[in-house]
C-alpha cells in the first residue's frame, strides 16, 4: 500500500517537500502577531509550498527558532504523509475500512494473500529509545521561549495550534502505547509554566481525564510539537475507538514508532518530535479560554477549560516549530477534511453498503453539510440513510444537513447537486426537519446551546409508493455519439492553442 518513502519525522517531510520544489524559504522578517497567519491564508488559497520562516518576530526581537506552515496545505502533501499518492488513499480508506471489522481469514491462502495487512499490523509495537532526539536539551519552562504566533486580531493570546497531546486513563501501564490518545487540540498560553488545553466533554483527552479526576489525582500530559507526518495525522484521524493512534501511526509510516519515556510524567512520547512540553492537569484548575478565531469564520465564546502546569520542556539541539491557523475554509484542516472524507467512504459504506459516493464540502466547516449518493431500490431508502448516519455514526452527529441524490449525480458537483433539486425535490414531500439534536456548541445560528435541527433533503428520483406520477426518463445521448463529440472538441482545443 505504501508507495512513498517513510518519513521518521519532519524532518525528512520536509526534506522530500524540498525536493518536490514545495517550500518556500521567508528570511525576512514576519510578526508572530497576525503577520504570519495572513501569509500563511493566502498562501494556501493559492495552492502554495510549505512554508519556512527563518525570522520569527516576538515583539523586536527574532526567535532562535524557525517556524513551518502550510505542512498539509494541498491534498497531495496530506497524501504523502499517510504515505500513499493521492490515487491510494480509496486503498487505505478500505484498510481502515478492514481494520474496523475485519472479515475472519479462511484458510492458509486467504491468510497468506492478507500478509501484507498482517505484517503492517506488526510494526504497531513501538521502539522505546533511550537517548531521543526529542530529549537533547532539556530546559525550565519557559513558554515564551517558542515561537508561538497570535493568528486573529482579536484572539486572547498566543495560541498553540499543532499540538499533539499525549494521554492515558488512570491505572493503564505507562509503558502500554496502545492505551494512549493522541488528540490536537489548541492550547493557549498563559504564563511560562502554563496553558490552557481545549478539549471537549466528548473528547479521548477530557475521558482521560475523568478516569484521574474522578480519584482526586492529576493527569499526567505531554504534548508533542513538530511530530512526524504519520503521528500528526494520526492524531487528527476520526479512528475507530479501539485502534490506539500511536499504533495506526505504525501502520501509516510503515515503520514501527519510536518513543521514548518522557522526563518528569509517567508517559510515552514521540522520540523523533521536535519539541516535547511536559506537566499535569489537576482537578478543578480550569481558566476561561479565548476568545479565538475558529473553523466556522467566528470566534469562539469564552468558557473554561483545563489548565497544565508544565513541568518541564524537551526539545532537540535545533529544533523547529509546527504551527497552523484555522479560520473560514479553505484552511489547513478543510485540506486534511477533505482527503479524510475519502478515507471514511469505505468505513461508512461497510455498515451503510447502499451508500455510493459521499462529500462533506469543506465551505460548510468540513461537517456541517453532507451530499451523498444512493443505489436507491425501495420506497422511503433516502430517509432511512439519513436516519442511519446521523445515529450509527459519532461523527455525523453534527452535520446539520443531509441532501441524498441518486448514483447518477456528481455529489462534488453544484451544479448536479441544484439540478437534481430542482427537478427531483418537492420540498412539501422530500423535507426531513428534527428539532433539538446535539450540535457543535460553536453553532451560533442554534437558538440553544449544543441543540439545534436537523435537515434532510431528499433529492432522488422518486419510486414506488413515493409518488403516484409516472416519473421521467433521464435523457442521455448515445455513447458512441459522444465519443464522436469528444474528438471533435480535442481537436478544436488542440487547434486553438496551438
Amino acid at each position: 500500500m505504501r508507495t512513498l518513502p517513510v518519513f521518521p519525522d519532519l524532518r525528512s517531510f520536509l526534506a522530500w517537500a524540498q525536493e518536490e520544489r514545495q517550500v518556500l524559504h521567508i528570511r525576512e522578517p514576519v510578526n508572530l502577531r497576525h503577520e504570519m497567519a495572513a501569509i500563511q491564508q493566502q498562501m494556501l488559497r493559492a495552492d502554495g509550498p510549505v512554508l519556512r520562516f527563518d525570522k520569527a518576530m516576538q515583539g523586536a526581537a527574532a526567535s532562535s527558532i524557525p517556524v513551518v506552515a502550510n505542512l498539509f496545505g494541498t491534498s497531495e502533501r496530506v497524501a504523502a504523509g499517510l504515505g500513499v499518492a493521492p490515487s491510494a488513499i480509496s486503498d487505505l480508506g478500505a484498510f481502515l475500512a478492514e481494520l474496523r471489522a475485519p472479515a475472519p481469514i479462511r484458510g492458509l491462502k486467504d491468510a497468506m494473500s492478507r500478509w501484507p495487512t498482517l505484517r503492517t499490523a506488526l510494526t504497531t509495537r513501538p521502539n522505546i529509545m533511550k537517548r531521543p532526539p526529542v530529549q537533547q536539551i532539556e530546559a525550565a519552562p519557559d513558554l515564551g521561549a517558542l515561537p508561538i504566533q497570535t493568528p486573529w486580531p482579536e484572539d486572547a493570546g498566543p495560541l498553540i495550534t499543532w499540538p499533539v497531546v499525549n494521554t492515558r486513563p488512570h491505572g493503564s501501564d505507562p509503558a502500554q502505547a496502545a492505551d494512549y490518545n493522541l488528540g490536537v487540540y489548541r492550547a493557549q498560553v498563559l504564563g511560562p509554566d502554563r496553558l490552557i488545553l481545549r478539549w471537549l466533554a466528548h473528547r479521548g483527552g477530557a475521558a482521560h481525564a475523568r478516569t484521574w479526576h474522578m480519584r482526586d489525582e492529576p493527569m499526567p500530559v505531554a504534548i508533542a510539537l513538530g511530530a512526524d507526518p504519520a503521528t500528526l495525522l494520526s492524531a487528527a484521524l476520526p479512528l475507530p475507538e479501539q485502534i490506539s493512534e500511536m499504533a495506526f501511526s505504525g501502520v501509516l509510516r510503515g515503520a514501527r514508532s519510536e518513543l521514548a519515556h518522557a522526563k518528569t510524567v509517567p508517559l510515552l512520547v514521540p522520540a523523533r518530535a521536535e519539541i516535547v512540553i511536559e506537566g499535569w492537569v489537576h482537578p478543578g484548575d480550569t481558566a476561561p479560554e479565548g476568545p479565538f478565531g475558529d473553523h466556522t469564520g467566528y470566534y469562539n465564546a469564552v468558557e473554561p477549560f483545563p489548565v497544565m502546569r508544565v513541568s518541564t520542556i524537551t526539545h532537540r539541539k535545533d529544533p523547529l516549530y509546527l504551527t497552523t491557523m484555522t479560520g473560514r475554509p479553505p484552511d489547513e484542516p478543510s485540506v486534511i477534511g477533505e482527503v479524510f472524507n475519502t478515507l471514511a467512504l469505505p468505513v461508512i459504506r461497510a455498515q451503510i453498503p447502499e451508500i455510493r459516493d459521499l462529500w462533506l464540502p469543506p465551505a460548510a466547516c468540513s461537517y456541517r453539510m453532507a451530499v451523498i449518493a444512493i443505489n436507491k431500490r425501495y420506497a422511503g431508502q433516502a430517509r432511512r440513510v439519513m436516519m442511519a448516519l446521523w445515529g450509527m455514526l459519532a461523527q455525523f452527529s453534527y452535520t446539520k444537513t443531509i441532501i441524498v441524490v441518486d448514483d447518477d449525480i456528481d455529489v462534488r458537483s453544484w451544479d448536479n447537486i441544484a439540478w437534481a433539486m430542482a427537478t427531483r425535490m418537492d420540498p412539501a414531500r422530500d423535507v426531513m426537519v428534527l428539532k433539538d439534536t446535539p450540535m457543535d456548541y460553536l453553532d451560533f445560528a442554534s437558538a440553544k446551546e449544543g441543540l439545534c435541527g436537523k435537515l434532510g433533503i431528499d433529492a432522488t428520483n422518486k419510486i414506488g409508493s413515493e409518488t403516484r406520477r409516472s416519473w421521467g426518463e433521464v435523457m442521455t445521448h448515445d455513447p458512441a455519439h459522444l465519443d464522436r463529440a469528444d474528438a471533435l472538441v480535442s481537436e478544436w482545443q488542440r487547434d486553438q492553442h496551438g
